[in-house]
């Protein structure tokens, strides 16, 4: 597969996942602020913005501000346009890999989301952005031959699933202020198959736990890890290897997945903001350590004629 092909498969993975989690992100804060009438709005505001999605903001800052650069600035790569927008174009140069089905997918999505105007940030636009979101990913799922095509686009959507999910747990996680376990749950659609699996027993360190060490729920960021591995192993088998691993993003992505797995659980949860913070550094380099062994890094080699 071309290296240029691969890297706009991986990055819309990506894209359509960061869309989704920061719909995500942003349904956190909206819920906080109705469900607390005496939350500090600044503050909430100011954590996401700054503390949560790496975008620094002095001053007051209100819930409208949120909105303005995490939602609607195409700018901004973080945000909900800006994501439909780079996944849309990496979508047009891998035009001849994707399904026809996946393509008019994320045109639509991206066509549709330029309709809605700006504006304030509504429940309707965060809830569009997820549900199309999961329709993008069923479609590359369903339509999408599972070979190299469709690892490179899974490992893109699995890696931001892991750093998204790490963001949106941290938000629970912050002492004092920090959201509810109950919409961090919630907004991360844990809520049913939590109870599920607790049997309806919830509390802080439960609900912690849930989205940080499950294996089965697919949001969880261990169950991310995991799939990201699987994807780079079927990518590079390692059965070719009789020592040690080459792939310097699987030595990066088992390593805080196994510290994670194989720590006391307590310990994961008593010092959770820095474990989070470990998963996203972590995540950050696997992706740098893709980009430079499977991605085109240089410029292209190009034709010239011979010079006498």
């Amino acid at each position: 597969m071309l290296s240029r092909i691969a890297e706009s498969l991986f990055w819309i993975g990506r894209y359509t996942e960061r869309a989704d989690g920061t719909a995500r992100i942003i349904d956190v804060l909206r819920l906080q602020l109705l469900e607390d009438p005496v939350a500090d709005e600044s503050a909430a505001s100011r954590t996401v913005l700054s503390v949560i999605m790496g975008l620094p903001h002095e001053g007051d800052v209100s819930f409208d501000d949120v909105g303005g650069s995490l939602v609607f600035d195409r700018s901004n790569p973080s945000s909900i346009s800006g994501a439909w927008f780079a996944a849309r174009e990496n979508a047009r140069r891998a035009r001849e890999t994707l399904s026809t089905e996946l393509w008019e997918g994320i045109n639509t999505t991206w066509h549709r989301w330029n309709g809605f105007g700006r504006g304030m940030v509504t429940e309707r636009h965060l809830s569009w952005v997820r549900e199309r979101a999961a329709l993008v990913s069923g479609i590359a799922d369903s339509t999408m031959s599972h070979d190299e095509a469709w690892d490179f686009l899974v490992l893109g959507r699995s890696i931001e699933r892991a750093d998204m999910t790490a963001r949106l747990v941290a938000t629970g996680g912050m002492p004092g202020g920090g959201a509810p376990w109950s919409v961090v749950l919630s907004s991360c659609g844990a809520q049913q198959a939590f109870m599920r699996s607790q049997r309806g027993l919830l509390s802080d360190d439960r609900a912690a736990a849930f989205l940080v060490l499950d294996r089965e729920f697919p949001r969880s960021v261990f169950f991310s890890l995991r799939e990201a591995e699987n994807r780079l192993e079927a990518l590079s088998p390692a059965h070719a290897e009789r020592i040690g691993v080459s792939d310097e993003a699987r030595r990066q992505l088992g390593r805080i997945r196994t510290s994670l797995e194989y720590r006391a659980t307590t310990d994961v949860i008593a010092d959770l903001p820095a474990q989070m913070r470990r998963v996203q550094s972590a995540v950050t380099t696997a992706s740098s350590s893709i980009a430079a062994r499977y991605f085109q890094s240089g410029p292209l080699t190009t034709w010239t004629r011979d010079v006498v």
